[in-house]
């Protein structure tokens, strides 16, 4: 990267700093978002090409096709617009290279790291194709590869969606590159997402033989051997890439599109096997090859460089007119590309003119907080009538993914816009058919899923205890994280149950699952429950109530604390029974002390009365004994305690 010459600020938004790149038909900045403060890569369309609508329309479609597709191998698209006279996207900075300058330097890669390389393509492509989108132009130089061995997909810029109606080439010529051109694509018939399979076959061609699989001398050259040629082998280049690779490689490059893998998933899927060591399913004698044919070489069709442009398209069956060579003027081609590109502008405008005069184009407001989505797509001219889930790797639970009508799009003033609000990397899971399950079993499987669980009561006659129906129904599409509806049967005045020394949680499900809710739940010491868990309920077990009445329960919070009793001068019968009374262990000794006392009545007492003690605490009694010296003066034994009851 060489820093700009000239600094500039987009948008008052972009900065730009260094160049990246230059391409077909714009150049690529590293830049700074001063708003999110983050780098951003900023493709500019040329100046020469601004002036012309055929091209904007083209590059406006590139941000368009792109700012729906939020995977992590596509590159993201933030932003796209217009700044004096110059057209931008804001796409995600990605601190790599290419493909194309790896296979440069290494030329070839090992068969498994080209099949690991392959498959995170494939999956970018999968993502893509499922959101109606085809690429058109994949090869190495629109793959970046990181430092992290992450895989990004770029450069949407002649990709457009399935179902559109109107197509920006002209008639007769293709838009692409022609060293990876799918057979249709080379003669310019419809295409689908298959198209990029082949492209991707290519690819794996090139990374595994350390070149393309067809040569010529110009772009039409190569797209004919495209059409005609037999698929060719990529271990008659290299005899070391296993033919399981070979293999997979052929199949993604069958002529037929009917002959390739039916989807980029399956390619993927093909090459991960091929990584894990396991049998492939491709077959390579399946591929149906097409006859070779002459193929008119056409004069000034492009230099062989495999950029991206224009081609005539090629049609099949070929047959090799009379050409006289140098008989064609020198200004004919000039002549012919000025007639094209006003055909092109008069469509255009031909096409604008049909659109409504008070159009605005939708914001981006990817990686936005709801509130401020919102306020940004209101002050744009628009209003927000809706949200959907949508499950995003890249944008964090409760942000903004996209919109619909998706960002870029030119809509009329007003247009209701619905948000994509990202639930996280999370997925969708269809929830079990649990009637006639327990409600443990029924919460169990649930959480398997990554599902959450309530439970509801409704009348029926069913046996109680088993589901009857969920909420969503079986088979309904839920995101991870969610809470399923478990209804069960009431049953009238069933009987509070016993949860003594269940945790709160586990009491309340049971008494849930019984008919009932809990009600408050208090704290208490308990001589016969483990600190944390229910001591009680009120009402207590066995209690009949009418279904959903409450039942409220206490917690322990531990062994209680008991007071000792004074029982100094009891008899030792009583004395005893009114300590085990009081949750005390008891034991004797024959008082000594020599002062007066009464036979068997208690002396003293350890721990000595008013004490604090845990319940089931052993006090000791000193008992005098039967026959004592009596006199006059009653003597204090240290140690002992004389207290009068």
């Amino acid at each position: 990267m060489e820093p700009v010459a000239t600094p500039r600020v987009f948008s008052q938004r972009y900065e730009l700093t260094h160049l990246i790149a230059r391409g077909g038909m714009a150049q690529v900045y590293l830049a700074t978002d001063r708003l999110l403060d983050r780098p951003v890569a900023l493709k500019v369309l040329f100046p020469e090409l601004s002036v012309d609508l055929a091209f904007v329309e083209r590059f406006r479609r590139e941000a368009q096709a792109a700012a729906n597709l939020v995977h992590p191998n596509i590159i993201q698209v933030f932003d796209w617009g217009e700044d004096q006279g110059a057209y931008f996207i804001v796409m995600e900075f990605v601190d790599g290279r290419s493909l194309a300058t790896t296979l440069r330097e290494t030329g070839r890669l090992h068969p498994t790291e080209a099949a690991v390389l392959g498959a995170k393509v494939a999956s970018g492509l999968a993502y893509a194709h499922r959101r109606g989108v085809v690429h058109r132009d994949v090869k190495p130089g629109n793959i970046l590869l990181t430092a992290t061995d992450e895989v990004k997909i770029g450069d949407f810029g002649i990709a457009r969606a399935v179902n559109a109606q109107d197509n920006l080439t002209q008639s007769g010529s293709v838009m692409g590159t022609a060293t990876y051109f799918s057979p249709e694509q080379a003669q310019g018939i419809s295409v689908d997402a298959r198209s990029d399979l082949y492209s991707l076959g290519v690819v794996l061609f090139e990374m595994l033989a350390g070149r393309a699989p067809y040569l010529g001398d110009s772009p039409v050259a190569v797209a004919a051997k495209h059409v005609h040629d037999p698929v060719p082998h990529v271990r008659d280049v290299n005899p070391a890439v296993p033919a399981a690779m070979d293999a997979i490689v052929a199949k993604a490059m069958a002529k037929a599109p009917a002959d390739r893998y039916p989807s980029a998933e399956d390619l993927r899927a093909d090459l991960l096997r091929f990584v894990e060591g396991r049998p492939v399913l491709a077959e390579s004698s399946s591929i149906a090859e097409v006859p070779t044919g002459e193929v008119p070489m056409i004069e000034g069709a492009g230099d062989g460089s495999g950029g991206t442009g224009a081609i005539p398209a090629l049609g099949v069956p070929y047959e090799r007119p009379p050409v006289r060579r140098n008989s064609r003027p020198s200004w004919l081609l000039p002549v012919i590309g000025a007639a094209a590109l006003i055909l092109v502008l008069g469509g255009y405008f031909a096409w604008k003119s049909l659109q409504p005069s008070d159009n605005l184009t939708v914001p981006v407001v990817t990686n936005s907080s709801v509130q401020a989505a919102t306020a940004t797509l209101l002050q744009a001219g628009f209003t927000v009538t809706g949200e959907t889930k949508v499950g995003s790797a890249t944008v964090k639970a409760g942000f903004v993914v996209n919109t619909n009508p998706a960002a870029g799009r030119s809509v009329p003033r007003g247009t209701p816009l619905e948000l994509e609000i990202s639930v996280g990397n999370q997925k969708q899971v269809a929830v079990p058919n649990l009637v006639g399950y327990s409600v443990a079993d029924a919460q169990q499987a649930l959480s398997g899923l990554g599902l959450n669980s309530v439970i509801n009561y409704i009348p029926s006659p069913d046996q109680q205890g088993a589901v009857i129906t969920t909420n969503p129904a079986a088979g309904d599409l839920v995101w991870t994280g969610s809470t399923v509806t478990l209804n069960l049967p009431v049953v009238n005045n069933p009987k509070v149950p016993y949860v003594i020394n269940m945790t709160p949680a586990q009491a309340g499900s049971t008494i849930g699952a019984a008919g009932f809710s809990v009600g408050s739940t208090t704290s208490a010491c308990s001589n016969t429950t483990t600190s944390g868990f229910v001591s009680a309920t009120s009402p207590p077990a066995g209690t009949q109530l009418p279904s959903g009445s409450s039942v409220s329960l206490t917690i322990s919070t531990g062994i209680c604390q008991v007071t000792v009793p004074n029982v100094v001068g009891q008899n030792q019968g009583p004395a005893i029974q009114q300590l085990t009374a009081a949750g005390l262990q008891t034991q004797t000794t024959t008082y000594t002390g020599g002062a007066s006392c009464t036979a068997s009545s208690v002396v003293a007492t350890t721990p000595s009365a008013g004490t604090s003690v845990p319940y089931d605490s052993t006090v000791t009694l000193q008992i005098c004994p039967a026959t004592v010296a009596t006199t006059t003066t009653p003597t204090t034994t240290p140690g002992v305690t004389t207290t009068t009851g």
